[in-house]
């Protein structure tokens, strides 16, 4: 059985924008047309966002730890009713100790939501003030807090200001938003930006529920049946970018960029290098113009997927003795193992060598992100 020998880090954790997140470190300009806090009819806090019709229920953003029927009762909750843990840097600690992890990756809430935002001058200009707000909130804890900073993508030129942006701000990689303004990722144009976050060792991550196809706002919006079937289709928008980027060839020109593919769990992963090898083989001499390699070796080698609650990550032998499976709470989303996590991991990793469940738990974290733990 596996022996827990080192503390867990959290690959995918988020904060919840506080009020005053875009309207006070928003360029001045904008600060009318900021994010903002409103009450709806019912009296409910919600953020709204100019633009999108629809408000982003606060108390939704940190149900963590709750029973389905306490979740009914959160989307009610104002700022005021949530865990300061979801704002606080300080009462992010003591969540942290609570539940056995010894640091997190913090990624946007608000700012899932906005990456679907059609106007890019706009987008960009509410990331940038949240990029401010995160360096404060990861400052605060600097060896527990690890921001992620986001960029719109709405030039290469900006996008390449963002992420030199962000180094300097210290934070550890980048929240890309899942549709670029110009062309696609695959595109030579963006090559510039990918040598950019190789040369500066920051990782790019796409989170699910972040591209215009599938975004925040009509995540439960089943195309067909219940609503549980639209859940199930949420790793799709992530795994069309990861195809986006084998079968183009990002990886076999930035053979040392490395992509983190955020709460899509990591089960599927092997069946997807398999039918990825599979397809590859089908289109013969014209894939062979674009990558030399299998597409499974490229997953394995720049590819790095969080996830909480899958136990079936674990079962491959291949992904378990690779750098990628970085296990992560999700807190304070409701789809968070927090305050259970050791207990979680303690059950899904029971079958694994100790170096196997440090890698998956610990060790590919703190290397693919480069954390000063």
């Amino acid at each position: 059985m596996a022996t827990a020998t080192k503390l867990p880090i959290s690959a995918d954790s988020h904060i919840v924008e506080p009020p005053n997140c875009y309207t006070d470190y928003i360029d001045p300009k904008w600060r009318a047309r900021a994010p903002h806090i409103e009450r709806n009819s019912k009296g409910i806090e919600n953020f709204v966002i100019e633009g999108l019709t629809n408000p982003v229920p606060i108390g939704m953003l940190a149900a963590a730890g709750k029973t389905p029927d306490e979740v009914k009762v959160a989307r009610s909750n104002d700022f005021a009713d949530i865990t300061p843990a979801a704002w606080s840097p300080d009462a992010r600690i003591e969540s942290q100790d609570r539940d056995g992890v010894g640091g997190e990756v913090i990624f946007a809430s608000v700012g899932m939501v906005l990456c679907s935002h059609p106007d890019y001058e706009y987008k960009r200009a509410c990331m940038t003030a949240y990029n401010r707000w995160l360096a404060e909130f990861c400052a605060a804890q600097p060896t527990r807090l690890f921001g992620l900073a986001q960029t719109a993508v709405s030039s290469v030129d900006e996008a390449i200001e963002d992420f030199v942006a962000a180094k300097e701000m210290g934070m550890v990689g980048m929240m890309v938003t899942g549709n670029p303004q110009h062309e696609d990722y695959d595109h030579r144009d963006y090559d510039a930006l990918w040598e950019c976050a190789v040369d500066l060792n920051l990782p790019i991550a796409f989170h699910i529920l972040t591209s215009n196809d599938y975004d925040a706002a009509t995540a439960l919006k089943s195309p067909r049946g219940h609503q549980a079937n639209a859940f199930m289709n949420l790793v799709r928008g992530v795994q069309d970018i990861l195809g986006l980027f084998v079968f183009g060839g990002v990886f076999e020109r930035h053979p040392n960029l490395h992509m983190v593919v955020a709460e899509a769990d990591a089960g599927w992963v092997p069946h997807w290098m398999y039918r990825s090898d599979h397809a590859a083989m089908r289109w013969g001499r014209a894939m062979e113009r674009t990558i030399s390699r299998k597409p499974s070796e490229y997953v394995l080698s720049n590819c790095h997927f969080t996830f909480q609650d899958d136990a079936t990550a674990y079962q491959n032998q291949a992904l378990v003795d690779s750098e990628c499976l970085m296990w992560a709470s999700d807190f304070p989303h409701t789809d968070s193992t927090w305050p259970l996590s050791s207990e979680v991991l303690a059950d899904h990793t029971a079958h694994l060598t100790p170096e196997q469940r440090d890698r998956a738990v610990h060790d590919n974290t703190a290397k693919v992100f480069n954390l000063p733990v």
